[in-house]
């Protein structure tokens, strides 16, 4: 199933480890140069190009000679800054040859979460594609820390791609897409269902984190955004440019559902829940028909957050069906919760249904 035609001017193409790094744990760099060679004739075209490349820890376990990735945090961190240097030289080596200019961005959860940052984030990398400075972006997994990290890149892609307002999210891997239960790819998904999400299954290679599960993870934020998105086998000929003319040509596309607002958007995906609200049966109700949370019909509260960060929603089995920014406190929401109160938990314009 195809695409209809539709013109593609600011792509998002996010390059997994296990892509680059292949079967023999080896650097590919001939796949380097011919994504390099196909984002130049995309910039030749007129159209402009972000990288989200993986693959720091797993250049430093190389240099290290590390067999397994590290578990140890700062070996992990260790790995990392040995590796994005090197990593980084080869992508600018790259792009050299083409004539083109190259800028390393790292980025971490903390980043994105805090909205000042956000929008520096954003008025930066919107700068550099008008310099038509190709952006390669990765985790800063120097600095990162259990708290603070997007956990995969395939995360930070849909977030990058949310950022800058892409036109389309390719994500490119060593797999040809999404397989159905008879091993066929599923061409089209207009929407990710529990079925769905039933297909993928994690990742177990050495230098990787994440599998198809994060994938799915990442298509639903795009998705949540107006934007489609691509997962597609990154090793076949000149890939990015048949998915920039016609996504559904190869891979599973994801196909965008009604979008958010940029606040929305990043209330909902932009930020980790500093905590978690567990609200009653009848308060989940008045939430999704667009209600305010009122103090009487919330039920528990995990983790610690202050007024004004955002947190999570679940009913009494557990699910996470909202995010919110709150206007108390978890230590006012503590002695009010469960109780009448003129105090509004959360105020409908503030609330995004998952």
């Amino acid at each position: 199933m195809k695409q209809s035609p539709k013109e593609y001017k600011r792509i998002v193409i996010k390059i997994g480890s296990s892509l680059l790094f292949g079967r023999k744990d080896k650097l590919n760099s001939g796949l380097i140069r011919g994504i390099v060679s196909q984002v130049a004739e995309l910039i030749q075209a007129g159209k402009e190009a972000v990288l989200v490349s993986s693959g720091a820890i797993a250049m430093g376990m190389s240099i290290l000679k590390l067999d397994s990735r590290p578990k140890d945090l700062c070996l992990l961190q260790a790995a990392a800054a040995t590796g994005q240097p090197e990593l980084m030289g080869v992508w600018r080596r790259a792009f050299r040859e083409k004539k083109l200019n190259c800028a390393q961005v790292l980025l971490t959860w903390e980043d994105l979460a805090d909205r000042r940052r956000y929008l520096n984030a954003k008025n930066t990398l919107l700068t550099l594609l008008r310099q038509v400075s190709i952006p390669v972006i990765n985790e800063n997994d120097t600095v990162s820390t259990a708290e603070i990290k997007f956990g995969d890149n395939d995360r930070l892609s849909a977030l990058v791609a949310g950022l800058v307002r892409a036109d389309l999210l390719i994500i490119l891997s060593d797999v040809e897409g999404l397989w159905d239960s008879n091993k066929k790819i599923i061409p089209l998904i207009d929407e990710i269902t529990p079925r769905i999400r039933g297909l993928a299954c994690p990742s177990d290679k050495k230098a990787c984190v994440g599998g198809m599960v994060t994938k799915l993870e990442a298509a639903k934020i795009v998705m949540d955004a107006g934007l489609p998105c691509v997962v597609a086998c990154g090793s076949r000929k000149d890939i990015i440019l048949s998915l920039v003319r016609r996504p559904g040509e190869a891979g599973t596309l994801f196909v965008p559902r009604k979008a958010l607002s940029a606040r929305d958007h990043w209330i909902a995906f932009g930020t980790k829940p500093r905590g978690k609200i567990v609200v009653d049966d009848g308060a989940k109700q008045a939430l999704l028909a667009k209600k305010s949370l009122l103090s009487v019909g919330v039920v528990g509260l995990e983790g610690s957050f202050a007024k004004a960060e955002v947190v999570g929603l679940g009913d009494l089995k557990g699910n996470e069906f909202a995010r919110g920014k709150i206007r108390i406190s978890c230590a006012e929401l503590e002695k009010i919760k469960g109780k009448r109160s003129d105090k509004e938990v959360i105020h409908r314009d503030d609330i995004v249904i998952l």
